[in-house]
């Protein structure tokens, strides 16, 4: 499929609803998986490895049975987070939230409370293996999935939501299946706050070995590769508010950027633990108080740009990712793995 395609397909695709479950009335569970996702590649093509190769046993007993981490060249990073993301994003389905028009948190209010339904079980049942694969990345992290496994054991079982928060621990992944295997270069945590302080430390000298520097959003270009990050609790507007805590907890998270659309004045990103599930982002940006494209606020405000110290790569390539290769209106295998194949997107895309 060519890349104006796949473009099209996210653009039109977004004019219709992208709620989960969660947000339709009357319905039982929160799906957190498309049926219309694809298969990981194989390592010949996109040399990862499954993350649920790294555990072993079910949900309510994981361990974890691999940790390590391999390196590559650090002109291949780039395009590695970029495909390894996107690989992700197609397995869970191409979930997709457009932030244009939502509302950053007003003053004072540090916290944006919301109720959730359980958790589709069939659907836990099918990435419990993934998502204890993303914390088993996170050096010494076994205790964090064995409170996720007691959090299966429970009355609720599979339909319990995430016993605590992956999004961190699928960024980590991320960046140990792409070629970074030292802390030094990014410290791999079950929590965004240990790599963006790592990052803001890099940016005051004091962390020379790190692969990412802390940028205010704007102030240097946004690449893919990179990654932007918000706060939660507190809600933080620039790096200097969180250097004065620097070492603190709080509840953070971060977003790999895949694209910067600068003729639509948008950026593409992806991250983990998105309402539970792998999903892309669109952030609608602007050129304002500072010389690069940056988000706008949405429902939340992105307050740190961390940039990879690695050489470009194109601001459109997550098109060319593997994983999108295949893709094609002309054919359409029985088995399923093309797009065009997908009933619900077939008058989007053909």
């Amino acid at each position: 499929m060519k890349a104006s395609r796949l473009l099209a397909l996210v653009g039109v695709y977004l004019s219709f609803s992208v709620c989960t479950q969660a947000q339709v009335p009357g319905a039982s569970w929160q799906s957190i998986l498309e049926p219309d996702g694809l298969p990981r590649l194989d390592p010949s093509v996109l040399a990862i490895g499954d993350p649920s190769s790294r555990v072993s046993g079910a949900p309510g007993s994981f361990t974890i049975v691999n940790s390590s981490c391999h390196a590559y060249p650090p002109e291949q990073l780039r395009r590695r987070i970029v495909d390894i993301a996107v690989q992700e994003w197609a397995w869970f389905g191409f979930l997709v939230d457009d932030l244009h028009g939502t509302s950053p948190p007003t003053p004072g209010n540090t916290a944006i409370r919301r109720l959730f339904l359980p958790l589709n079980p069939d659907e836990v049942a099918r990435v419990a293996a993934t998502v204890s694969g993303y914390w088993a990345a996170i050096p010494n992290s076994q205790w964090i999935l064995e409170r996720q496994n007691e959090a299966w054991k429970q009355p609720s079982g599979l339909a319990s939501r995430w016993r605590d928060p992956w999004s961190a621990a699928f960024i980590s992944w991320v960046m140990c299946e792409s070629g970074i295997s030292e802390q030094a270069q990014f410290q791999r945590a079950i929590a965004h706050h240990s790599y963006i302080d790592q990052a803001i430390r890099a940016r005051d000298g004091r962390a020379a070995e790190s692969l990412f520097i802390a940028y205010d959003p704007g102030e240097t270009e946004i690449e893919p590769g990179d990654l932007i990050c918000s706060g939660l609790r507190p809600v933080y507007r620039s790096l200097a508010q969180r250097r004065a805590q620097l070492g603190e907890g709080a509840r953070t998270h971060c977003d790999i950027v895949i694209a910067v659309d600068v003729e639509k004045s948008r950026i593409l990103t992806i991250g983990g633990n998105v309402r539970a599930s792998v999903r892309m982002k669109i952030f609608p940006a602007a050129v304002q108080e500072r010389p690069y494209l940056a988000p706008l606020p949405t429902n939340r405000y992105i307050f740190a740009h961390l940039k990879l110290k690695t050489a470009s790569i194109a601001p459109d390539a997550w098109q060319q990712s593997p994983s999108l290769q295949g893709l094609s209106c002309e054919a359409m295998p029985e088995d399923g793995a093309s797009i065009a194949a997908i009933p619900r997107l077939r008058n989007l895309l053909c």
